[in-house]
């Protein structure tokens, strides 16, 4: 009936029929969408139809539709229509909501607030193809963003709190620090002194600096009345000072001096100040006080050098009193025992070259006590024609129990002479004589230079009889070499088990970082030292040594030594002394012992490790501060003391103590 009509219609007015057909089918649309509208919106219907949007595990954006119906009874209108649905004009937009999943999707946002923002974007364009409501996006993407500038507040928020913590707990350790330090001026002063502690004492002293500074130019401009008023505030600045180290110990009128200092430099400043005039005069100062303190180190180094080689009167004492008895006593005609094991190459020999009778008692003491075979030990002792009577004298009356000592005199070994020595030849010829002897320092400024060296034990054939072991002891397989100068803390008998993989000598190295390498020792200028060693190889320590006198034999060793000593007769190559000749001597024949065995520096170094120091097999005491001098380091003199019998009636006579 519709149709009918409809067709009528389009006939009177003439329309092609294919328009005919579109308009009825437009018309009728119209009409279906109107009718189910106003069905929608009776009141006696209970279900509505959904069009659900939701997302699919791949992440992807799902539409279904579903009734009212078919939904929970947790899910609810967001925004339900109250009042007349008869008076609800237009298209209505509602949101469902489920209870328990709007209150987890709350937690997930706040936990999932910095998501990909890539997803965002994809997620944001699949729900405008599903057709989402753009009010409902505009307040989405509002929502995202007070997320984010909530996130970030809170991020700042946790860092100034953090930086709070921080500053309330250094306050409270400033509260719990104590300000009472006894500091002292020095520029060496330790970290965790009070910096303040000398400020008092340290402003003094700089307005000492500047009042000379100004006063010397007072002179220099004829104005002699303030030149006498700032020298007289120098002074008194100076006895308020006296010998303060620190603000606690300066005299109570110590400020009333400095603000008087300071009135004075100040009106100084007024009628002198010249900023280059000022510099100049500082520089000036500068130098002065560099070439005061390069002063008092030659003057130092040579009072140490002094004392090290000056005998103490009690060691003096010792060798004169054993020897007057030894020949009062006749014991000149007595006999060395146990002859037999003096040249046995089974046992374990050590040589010790020295003319200190009490610190060759103390190596030979320090041994026998650690031997744990101390029959099978035997030690051979070297001295000169001075001491020979007081050594023998002593190891006499004072023979280590079960070991075997043999003392013999230099000047017995008639193969020893200067035709075959190159040593003895140099030590007498004229110009070493007179790098000796003449203009030898007689002040305490001239002659500062290679003072070291100009140690009489420089001039000793004793100190030089260690390159000549197999000629000494030809029968000898092994020997240990031990200086006087050392302490034996363990067992040393398996240094004989050591192999030496075909090397002649057995040292501790004493190179660290670049210390203590060839270059330290020789002069590597002199091609004829630079063509033949490594200015890199590592150094080792003389004091302690285990040879093998079958491969020294071997080797021809003495003749290498005799080759570079021929050849240093100007001391171009490098200056007095044994360790380089021995480090060329023995260069590439060396075998480096384990550091444990030989712990060296006790004789200048006061801050070795004390752990390294107990745990070696031997200390030594190389260096100026001997622990029988004065000069000893007082940590270390411990070590060597316990091994000098002080109840000897000949260092009780001499006044040897502890």
């Amino acid at each position: 009936m519709l149709l009918t009509c409809f067709m009528l219609v389009c006939t009177l007015i003439s329309l092609p029929l294919s328009q005919i057909l579109f308009l009825f089918v437009f018309f009728c649309n119209l009409l279906i969408g109107r009718g189910l509208k106003a069905y929608a919106q009776l009141p006696d219907r209970k279900d509505i139809d959904i069009i659900a949007t939701y997302s699919d595990a791949s992440g992807a954006i799902r539409t279904s539709r579903v009734k009212m119906k078919d939904l929970s009874a947790s899910w609810v209108l967001e925004n339900p229509i109250s009042g007349d649905p008869g008076k609800q004009k237009g298209s209505q937009v509602f949101k469902l909501k489920d209870s328990y999943q709007a209150s987890r999707r709350s937690e997930e946002n706040v936990e999932h607030f910095i998501d990909d923002h890539h997803w965002q974007e994809d997620e944001i364009q699949n729900r405008r193809k599903a057709s989402w409501s753009p009010v409902k996006f505009k307040r989405q993407m509002l929502r995202q963003k007070r997320w984010d500038l909530r996130t970030v507040d809170l991020i700042r928020q946790n860092k100034e709190a953090d930086k709070q913590m921080e500053a309330t707990s250094a306050i409270e350790d400033l509260k719990n620090m104590d300000p009472v330090v006894n500091g002292k001026y020095s520029i060496w002063r330790r970290d965790f002194e009070n910096p303040n502690s000398d400020s008092t004492l340290k402003l003094m002293r700089d307005q000492i600096i500047m009042a000379k500074a100004y006063a010397n130019i007072a002179k220099s401009r004829n104005q002699i009345d303030l030149y006498n008023s700032l020298l007289r505030h120098v002074g008194d600045s100076l006895r308020v000072i006296g010998d303060a180290n620190s603000d606690s110990e300066l005299h109570p009128s110590s400020l009333d001096q400095a603000k008087a200092m300071g009135h004075a430099i100040s009106f100084a400043k007024d009628r002198l100040y010249d900023c280059h005039i000022v510099a100049r005069k500082l520089r000036a100062m500068l130098q002065s006080a560099e070439d005061n303190v390069d002063s008092l180190k030659k003057r130092s180094a040579f009072l140490i050098q002094l004392a090290a080689k000056t005998v103490p009167k009690p060691l003096h004492c010792l060798p004169l009193q054993l020897a007057a008895d030894y020949y009062f006593h006749g014991y000149q005609s007595k006999k060395d025992l146990n002859i037999e094991k003096l040249e046995d190459p089974s046992l374990y020999h050590y040589a010790i070259f020295s003319d200190n009778v009490l610190a060759t008692s103390v190596v030979v003491n320090s041994t026998v006590l650690h031997a744990n075979e101390p029959e099978k030990h035997v030690f051979h002792i070297v001295t000169d024609k001075l001491n020979f009577a007081a050594m023998r004298m002593w190891f006499i009356l004072n023979a280590p129990e079960k070991a075997t000592v043999q003392v013999e005199n230099i000047d017995d070994f008639k193969w020893l002479n200067s035709s075959y020595c190159s040593v003895l030849r140099q030590l007498e010829s004229a110009r070493v004589k007179e790098y000796y002897f003449k203009n030898h320092p007689s002040s305490l400024s001239a002659g500062s230079d290679n003072l070291k060296y100009r140690n009489p034990k420089y001039l000793s054939m004793l100190n030089h009889l260690r390159f000549y072991l197999p000629e000494v002891y030809p029968k000898l397989h092994k020997i240990l070499f031990l200086d006087d100068d050392i302490v034996v803390q363990k067992d040393l008998t398996s240094l004989w088990d050591v192999d030496l993989n075909g090397m002649v000598n057995g040292a501790v190295e004493t190179c660290k970082g670049s210390f203590h390498r060839f270059d330290k020792y020789l002069n590597f200028s002199n091609p004829k030292i630079s063509e033949n060693f490594d200015s890199n190889a590592c150094g080792w320590a003389f004091g302690m040594n285990i040879f093998d006198l079958k491969e020294w034999r071997n080797r021809n060793i003495t003749q290498i030594y005799h080759y570079w000593q021929d050849r240093n007769e100007d001391r171009t190559l490098w200056k007095l002394g044994t360790l380089p000749p021995g480090l060329i001597t023995f260069y590439n024949l060396t075998y480096p012992l384990d550091r444990k065995w030989h712990v060296l520096g006790l004789g200048y170094d006061p801050a070795l490790n004390q752990t390294e120091i107990e745990n070696a097999a031997v200390v030594h005491y190389n260096g100026n501060y001997k622990p029988w001098l004065d000069l000893a380091v007082a940590k270390y003199k411990s070590y060597w003391s316990k091994y000098v019998r002080f109840d000897n009636y000949y260092l009780k006579l001499c006044n040897l103590s502890e």
